[in-house]
């Protein structure tokens, strides 16, 4: 997925006292399936280094349905992907070819630069299937904004599940209750799957200073307040919080870390503390130099890339 600026989500007033900033996320149809992002908004970049949030689906696809997202560039950030139902076939420009499936993750480190493709599988399009999940953004430290690029995929079994009560969270990313994700990380962060219970209670963690929520199923309750799916809440750095699920359960993202000290731009694809690095990698990728410049597209997926539009060629780099 990409970001463009004129799909901000709102930031409405609340009265909960325990909330910083609360984001409504706005649906957008990309031709079958609904897209909500969260993140970036008007009121909030990032929530510690994650700087993008969309929510994709839930949608069903009839035979020959299903997603291309074609081969496109990215910088100074990671990419993750995380499936509640359905597939990706993920191909990049250092050669992988990885299926992902739900509960399993994606981590693609773009670094200095990496051109990569999402796509429904041919096996999938052949069946009814449906697709729900969420992708996310993290802005990498400003020492490593230039690293090379790389990828890891984890299995499901691989990532610590974490289990109370009614309550179980999946730890995607980082550290969290004592535990350690195996995903090689640049920043201190944490990502969690976590499905509650009807009435099931979740503290969120404390040693980390960045912190929000995401309902993507059901409804919880914040201090007496009620959120609903398609929500996210960022509290206040210090505050103990802990949120109970309503009477039909819920299903969250618990997401944050630590701060990141410098200004991130983001423009399109790319996220950097540079507004000249943006535009160098802009020139980069509108000269389609596949050989010898430094972006490749990716083996296997090199017959057609998403190219700059006349409208996005006309926006700039935002830092909020």
């Amino acid at each position: 997925m990409s970001w463009n600026p004129t799909h901000s989500p709102e930031c409405p007033k609340t009265g909960c006292d325990a909330l910083e900033t609360l984001i409504i996320p706005r649906a957008r149809d990309l031709g079958g399936f609904e897209v909500r992002r969260a993140l970036p908004s008007p009121k909030r970049q990032m929530v510690g280094p994650f700087i993008f949030f969309d929510q994709m689906g839930p949608a069903e696809f009839i035979t020959d349905g299903g997603i291309d997202v074609r081969p496109h560039p990215h910088i100074g950030l990671g990419t993750v992907t995380y499936l509640y139902q359905g597939e990706f076939e993920h191909r990049d420009s250092l050669g992988t070819h990885q299926m992902i499936y739900p509960g399993e993750v994606n981590w693609m480190i773009a670094g200095r630069g990496v051109t990569h493709s999402e796509r429904t599988s041919a096996e999938t399009r052949a069946t009814r299937h449906k697709l729900f999940g969420i992708q996310t953004w993290i802005a990498l430290p400003e020492d490593h904004e230039e690293m090379a690029p790389d990828f890891e995929h984890h299995k499901k079994a691989a990532l610590p599940l974490i289990e109370d009560g009614g309550t179980q969270a999946r730890l995607i990313l980082g550290n969290a209750y004592g535990q350690q994700s195996p995903v090689t990380l640049p920043s201190e962060t944490f990502y969690l799957d976590v499905t509650l219970a009807p009435g099931a209670t979740f503290p969120l963690p404390d040693n980390h200073e960045d912190r929000g929520l995401y309902v993507t199923k059901g409804t919880i309750d914040v201090a007496g307040d009620i959120f609903e799916a398609g929500r996210m809440m960022i509290f206040r750095p210090g505050d103990r919080i802990t949120v109970k699920a309503g009477a039909q359960g819920a299903r969250l993202m618990a997401l944050g870390g630590a701060t990141l000290n410098e200004k991130r731009y983001i423009w399109w694809n790319f996220v950097s503390s540079s507004k000249d690095r943006i535009e160098q990698a802009k020139e980069d990728w509108k000269a389609a130099d596949w050989q010898n410049g430094p972006f490749r597209l990716p083996p296997g997926d090199e017959e057609e890339f998403i190219p700059i539009s006349p409208e996005l060629e006309r926006t700039k780099p935002r830092d909020w």
